[in-house]
Formats: C-alpha cells, structure tokens, sequence
C-alpha cells in the first residue's frame, strides 16, 4: 500500500511538473503617465496656456501577458486603454480598451495578431523617421501628416529578422455592424532594415471610410475631416544614421485623401539631429516642410526642439517647442501627441512651448 502511494504521488508530481514546464505564462500591468502645460499663440488674441495630458507620451494603462505552450510556440495577448492624467477620465468612456484589444501566436515563424491593433505604420515605422518617434509639437511629421493609427478586426503578421531585414503586414476587416458592409476596410505592409548604426523603413496603407473610422483611430493633419466614403493612402519612409553620441535622420510623407479640402494632398520632408549630450540628457532638432501637391501654394514649413532629461529609469522631464509658418490657406497648428493645438486662421503663423513630466510603470 505504501509503495502504491508513494507511485500515485510520484505520478501527481510529475504530471504537475510536466504541466507547468509546457504552460509557463505571466501577466503584466503597466502603463504611462505623461501631465505638462503649453503656451501657444498665432498672433494677436489667439494665444493660450493650457493644463495638458500627453505632451509627448499618450497616457494609458495596459496588461500584457504570454503563455509557452511548448514547441517554441507562444500565446500573447494586450489590452490597452487612453485616459487623462489632469482628469482621469478615460479617452473614450464607452469602450473599456480603446487603444488595444488582439490576442495572436508567436514563434520561429513570427507573430500573427488578430483583433484591435496599432498599424505597422504607427507602431513600428515612425521611430524610424523622426528622433521623437513623431510625437509632441517639436516634430513637423506630427503636425503635418495624417495617419490611421490603429483599426478594429485587425489581422497582422509579423515576419522574423532575417540579416537585419523583416517586414509587417495587417488588414482590417470591415463590420458589418457599423453599416459599413464587409471585406476589407484597411491593409498596410512596412519593411525595415537594421544593421548597426543604420535603420531605414518604408510603409504604405490605404483606408476606407467609414469603414475605418468607425472602428479605430483615424488623425489628420491641418484639422480637416473626412468626407463619406473617402480613401486615405499614405506612403512614410525614414532612415537614421548614428555617428557616436550623434544620429542624422531623413523622412518623407506623401498622403492622398479623398472627399476633403484639397491642401491634404501633400508631401512632408524632414532632416533632424539627435544629440546624447550625457547619460541623462538628449537634445533634438527637426525642421520640415509640407508642399501642396495641388498647386494651390497651401505650404507650411517647421522647426521644432526637443530637450529630454532622464531622472530616472522609469521618469523624464522634457521640453518641446516648435514654430510654423502656414502659407495661403494652409493652417497647420502644434499638437501635443495627445491633445489638439489651437484653430488657426489660415496663412498665419503659430508659435508654442510645452513642458512636462512622463512616468512609466
């Protein structure tokens, strides 16, 4: 009986054992708080100083998680949602996970993601264009371009590196609950390559509204909207060059949208400068122009800084400024990467400086 036991129990153990070695999995909160205030002004009474919620970092909170399942297979999952840091109030009340929501399986073949997801464009080909990731008024790719940031019933997949070389690819399918039929609303591929000191991407997306819209997150520069049944197509390429404590970066923007004032169809150039000054401290120059494909002369050009000094691993203060000048009837204004900048009367200039404090946990 005692030797029947002792096999029983031997045979619990390892079956334990087994199950844990082939299912390890962890879960992980965490999030981004990013508070400051910003001083813009366009000329005459069209000035303010704001309280303002991401300056450079949008504010979210998110759980992540992953699951071995044995075979170098890999279930992961994300959920994110945006809120406030002056308010607490979350970005949209009426979704729980406005920013993330897929579940997907990773391996020697890569990742594949399905459901609400960032496009390649916006999670992976921006750090590659401008030295803030084109984020806060300091950078003219983020007062200047339109971009889907994210789209509901997403599929991607991500391919593994080969010699500093992969790709990502994502669709989004329309649904059919919004009214907006079915088939496919949204599709994007993005490729980059890094070796060393060098990163250069390139990326193209197309969207439909409202099949997009009505499902993810849809910004446009200039403050224009867009029309029913409208089609945004956006081609982003950047490289950076690092040379000791400096990188160079190049970037270049061409959108088209349908159904909206004309001065959208544009192309954005971009050069700037990063600076490791010390350990701690990073200083970046940018400066871009916006031409009008039209031929209306609607342009726009910007210089913008960026100084970011690192207290800690987890905190940072920063400083943003940046200065347009519009043309005709162009009217670009300085956003912060969560928040709107001031109206501006076409063809005049704007002027602003942000600072602020970011903590990730």
């Amino acid at each position: 009986m005692k030797r029947f036991i002792t096999l029983a129990s031997g045979a619990v153990l390892s079956c334990v054992s087994a199950s844990s070695a082939f299912a390890q999995s962890s879960v992980t909160l965490y999030g981004v708080l990013d508070n400051g205030f910003v001083y813009q002004s366009s000329g005459g009474d069209n000035s303010a100083i704001r309280a303002v919620p991401g300056g450079l970092f949008a504010t979210r909170f998110g759980f992540k998680g992953s699951e071995d399942i044995g075979g170098g297979l890999h279930v992961n999952f994300q959920l994110e949602q945006a809120f406030s840091g002056q308010t607490g109030a979350a970005t949209n009340a009426a979704e729980a996970f406005n920013r993330l929501a897929f579940v997907g399986l990773s391996g020697g073949f890569g990742e594949v993601r399905f459901g609400l997801q960032n496009s390649p464009q916006y999670d992976v080909l921006q750090a590659a264009m401008d030295p803030s990731w084109v984020k806060s008024i300091a950078s003219p790719m983020n007062n200047f371009n339109g971009l889907i940031i994210r789209a509901n019933n997403g599929i991607s997949y991500y391919t593994p590196t080969f010699g500093g070389l992969n790709a990502k690819f994502m669709v989004a399918l329309r649904d059919p609950s919004t009214g907006a039929g079915s088939g496919i609303g949204f599709y994007n591929v993005v490729v980059q390559y890094i070796n060393g000191p060098l990163n250069v991407a390139a990326g193209y997306e197309r969207g439909d509204e409202p099949a997009v819209g009505a499902g993810g997150s849809y910004t446009l520069a200039g403050g224009a909207a867009a029309g029913p049944g409208a089609v945004f197509s956006v081609f982003n390429a950047g490289a950076s060059y690092a040379i000791g404590a400096n990188r160079i970066w190049l970037a270049y923007h061409t959108e088209n949208l349908t159904n909206t004032p004309k001065y959208m169809q544009h192309d954005v150039y971009q050069i700037s400068d990063s600076y490791q000054v010390s350990p701690y401290a990073l200083c970046s120059l940018m400066y871009g122009y916006v031409h009008d494909r039209t031929g209306g002369g609607n342009n726009a050009q910007e210089l913008g800084l960026l100084f970011e000094y690192a207290l800690s691993k987890a905190t940072e203060l920063y400083t943003a400024a940046g200065f347009i000048q519009n043309r005709n009837q162009a009217a670009y204004t300085l956003a912060g990467t969560a928040y709107s900048g001031l109206t501006i009367t076409p063809g005049t200039d704007t002027r602003g400086i942000g600072v602020g404090i970011v903590h990730k946990f």
